[in-house]
């Protein structure tokens, strides 16, 4: 027999997970590092009111039944809303429905609006957030929807799946809008395919041939898209936002965002807002919406307040999560709770910064051999809220990369931002002062640019004030995540 070891107890407390544990500091090998209390309840929560939307019920004529939850000692405290009345709230989800087969719903993409401002903030979630789900318990959010349609929840698997975002990330779902694979090809193929901006190259699995048997292990083959502006069509399009063999579900939900800020800014450029009436015929047994033809003519009107830098990209991964394996032996992602609190206030929060940034305009020019890097730059500076256009270069051979300055300030500080946005600390700065140039500044790209960026990785230039504070949260929260 093993010696009973001496063990320091701290306390922790999680408030969405719900659960008490005593963290076992200790060096016994025998014993696990976590101990789960078993605890009675703190006082009732008052359940919210579930949200009616459509019924649609006929969507799924069968299906499985979904997990059994694990049941929280506690129920969780409801996160205080962090949305107002001036913001339109849209939950898109893509769900990996197949005939005769339980379904989840893998791709949640909330979709935060100011019309009247021209913003927009997106918030993609995982599927294995770990969550309370109102009148079911703890478990995955995927598993939400299936939820709703097998327990008749008022407003089916919607409506408890908007209830359980509100709940946990205290956002109001005013919309949703889901769509299975089948419909997002058709989507992209109506829209005659999409121009998506690939900074980084991308590699995993595709099928040879959409026709090709899946099953068949032999029908794969590893499939490599950019560095580059890359064409795709609705199943090369639905290959990039779905796949994860060889990444990961987090860089998954980046490059769902990619494909979204593609689909809208071709919309914005193609005057797609203006065909609502033909689109919404078309896609109308495509996309399963509460969102009626009515809405969508009243909304389209501000379509002429956004531009293409007018989206702010958010991302619920590390830091604002943290791996945890569940009592029942579910591999999850637990909500870290202050980092990920102050991530939904910024995304949830009209950015005055953002608007100090849309009056600035950078015309990007490709000065070197590669293709589409202009198109790469000018999407790179899009996501830290720059607008952009592109013009052609004078040449195609600059080794270094040359920023005119063209603003009456010069002021070094927001040329500085621009620099580190593009990561281009070696470049020619050439000050030519002039309050009639059309643009601010010009960026000529040369050879030394490096197109490949991670968007999270700008967070501390598109939110300064954000990225200072959660510095300090990091430094100051020197106890692990359970």
């Amino acid at each position: 027999m093993h010696p009973l070891p001496q063990l320091h107890f701290s306390l922790l407390y999680t408030r969405r997970p719900c659960l008490l544990y005593y963290r076992i500091a200790q060096t016994h090998p025998h014993l696990n590092r976590y101990s789960q209390l078993k605890l009675l309840p703190l006082h009732p929560i008052p359940p919210i009111d579930p949200t009616a939307t459509v019924d649609i019920a006929q969507l799924f004529p069968t299906i499985a039944a979904p997990p059994v939850a694990e049941i929280a000692a506690v129920n969780p405290t409801a996160l205080p809303p962090l949305t107002d009345n001036e913001t339109i709230n849209f939950l898109l989800i893509g769900s990996d429905k197949r005939p005769g087969s339980s379904y989840r719903t893998d791709t949640l993409l909330i979709a935060i609006v100011w019309p009247k401002d021209g913003q927009v903030s997106l918030i993609s979630i995982p599927r294995d957030l770990w969550v309370y789900i109102p009148t079911v318990g703890m478990q995955r959010i995927n598993t939400a929807y299936q939820s709703g349609e097998i327990t008749s929840y008022a407003g089916g698997g919607a409506g408890l799946l908007k209830d359980t975002v509100t709940y946990n990330l205290g956002i109001r779902i005013d919309h949703t809008a889901m769509v299975e694979f089948d419909g997002f090809r058709r989507i992209v193929d109506t829209l005659g395919g999409v121009e998506v901006p690939i900074s980084c190259a991308f590699t995993d699995w595709r099928l040879i041939d959409p026709t090709y048997d899946p099953e068949n292990e032999d029908n794969w083959w590893l499939f490599t898209v950019g560095p580059g502006q890359i064409h795709m069509d609705g199943d090369l399009a639905l290959w990039y936002a779905r796949s994860r063999s060889k990444s990961n579900d987090f860089d998954r939900g980046r490059r769902q965002q990619e494909v979204i800020r593609t689909i809208f800014t071709k919309a914005l450029q193609t005057d797609t807002f203006n065909k609502i009436p033909q689109l919404y015929n078309d896609f109308s047994s495509t996309i399963i919406t509460d969102l009626g033809l009515a809405d969508l003519l009243l909304m389209s009107p501000y379509a002429v307040n956004f531009t293409n830098a007018n989206i702010r990209g958010y991302y619920i991964r590390p830091p604002y999560v943290s791996p945890w394996t569940t009592p029942g032996g579910a591999s999850v992602l637990l909500p870290n709770e202050a980092e990920l609190n102050q991530m939904l206030i910024e995304a949830t929060t009209l950015s005055t910064f953002a608007v100090e940034r849309k009056t600035i305009t950078v015309d990007v020019q490709n000065g070197a051999p590669s293709d589409t890097w202009d198109a790469l730059a000018a999407s790179r500076l899009n996501y830290a809220g720059y607008q952009t256009l592109i013009s052609n270069a004078d040449r195609r051979d600059y080794t270094s990369s040359v920023i005119v300055d063209f603003t009456p300030a010069q002021d070094p500080a927001q040329r500085q931002t621009i620099i580190t946005t593009l990561n281009l600390f070696a470049a020619n700065i050439i000050s030519l002062p002039d309050a009639n140039s059309p643009v601010q500044y010009r960026v000529i790209l040369g050879n030394d640019y490096e197109p490949c960026f991670q968007p999270q990785d700008l967070s501390q230039l598109i939110h300064p004030f954000f990225a200072g504070n959660l510095r300090r949260v990091q430094v100051i929260s020197h106890i692990p995540p359970c």
